[in-house]
């Protein structure tokens, strides 16, 4: 059976991580001066690269390379060629336990751990326990967990890793050392899949690439498995061909429709709408798409420095477009515009007639003053 690519192509030294700079500098200081911490706590969205770290972390710690070699470990780097790097790297780690919170929640399960954590490690120096989404343990288990957070073995370290830190009690993040995760910019995320699909031997058009990136939300392993499935499909992967495979519409579309909207240009609009609907896009995401269009023009408008925000979360040309369509923001008339879109979009999530929202909001927004009922 062949690897998943977010599996085959996943970073294997701290150089290679995408979008985590400010984290890599610390965690490379740390290895350099052999200081890493027994507690760590990764929180941020999905596939932005924390277990990813948790495994960078458990090499960097029983690398036997970097034990008798003080200049390789100036490095801050794994080495990957010795036998715990290879064994961490292939899943088969006796002493790397990785647990999935979401299916090991209680205070037995911790219990558990907490008993196994203080046998010394079989073959390693240390014992690296990783527990994914951690936000999902019970109340109790969470309290059970506490006392091995604050003192634990020195043998031993903990990697806690969650999507919801909110929901992370007070005094376990007070116990851990805390690092934040962000979305993966789109430009790296499109630079890695675009390689992906060099090594991998197949097609892939920059527009698709752009889609692919952009549905992902910021989550390179979410990128990177919509790519494995095109791959599969075809060994030219282009823009029709990602639409189809996700339901969204792509930035393109969403830009032609936006312009119509701000040139008040109802019947384009409308014919536009019929055509997407038509060619099996799905409506809902338009709208949403729509509603994030307008937001960042908006906000353009009122404040051109957002510009080099936004650069991280579309391409060049896309940025271009966006400042030019600001240009045409009215701030009042748009605005309620996009509180009529975000009426629609409730509704067009619930509707068996899925584009009838969009098109009464932009009847009741974008038609003449004179055609309008008092």
């Amino acid at each position: 059976m062949a690897l998943a690519m977010y599996r085959k192509y996943r970073p294997q030294v701290f150089e290679d991580i995408l979008g985590q700079a400010h984290i890599v500098e610390i965690l490379k200081n740390a290895a350099r001066e052999n200081k890493l911490a027994q507690a760590y706590l990764f929180h941020g969205p999905r596939g932005s690269g924390k277990t990813t770290m948790a495994r960078l972390i458990a090499k960097i710690a029983n690398c036997e390379t970097r034990a008798r070699d003080p200049n390789f470990r100036a490095t801050g780097e794994p080495c990957n060629r010795c036998r715990p790097c290879i064994e961490i790297n292939a899943g088969h780690a006796l002493d790397v336990i990785e647990i999935d919170a979401a299916s090991n929640r209680g205070i037995d399960e911790i219990r558990d751990l907490k008993e196994g954590l203080r046998l010394f490690p079989t073959s390693y120096p240390f014992k690296v326990i990783i527990i994914d989404e951690t936000h999902q343990l019970t109340k109790d288990a969470f309290n059970a967990l506490l006392k091995t957070l604050e003192e634990p073995p020195a043998h031993a370290i903990l990697i806690l890793a969650t999507t919801e830190y909110e929901k992370v009690p007070a005094t376990i993040i007070s116990r851990t050392q805390k690092f934040h995760f962000r979305k993966i910019p789109l430009s790296a995320m499109i630079e890695k899949l675009s390689t992906i699909a060099k090594k991998e031997k197949f097609s892939v058009t920059a527009e698709a690439l752009e889609l692919i990136a952009a549905s992902a939300e910021g989550s390179l392993r979410d990128a990177e498995s919509l790519l494995d499935q095109l791959a599969a499909l075809t060994k030219k992967v282009d823009l029709a061909a990602v639409e189809r495979t996700i339901g969204k519409v792509g930035f393109r579309r969403t830009a032609t429709l936006a312009e119509y909207i701000l040139n008040n240009n109802l019947p384009a609009a409308l014919e536009y709408i019929e055509l997407i609907n038509e060619e099996g896009h799905n409506v809902v995401d338009l709208v949403r798409e729509l509603i994030h269009y307008f937001r960042r023009a908006l906000t353009l408008n009122a404040n051109p420095n957002l510009a080099e925000l936004f650069h991280e979360q579309i391409t060049d040309a896309e940025l271009t477009l966006l400042k030019n369509h600001s240009q045409l923001i009215d701030p009042r008339k748009h605005t309620v515009l996009i509180r009529a879109l975000i009426r629609a979009y409730t509704e067009t999530r619930y509707s068996p007639f899925a584009s009838i929202p969009l098109e009464v909001a932009l009847v009741e927004c974008l038609r003449p003053p004179e055609a309008r009922r008092d």
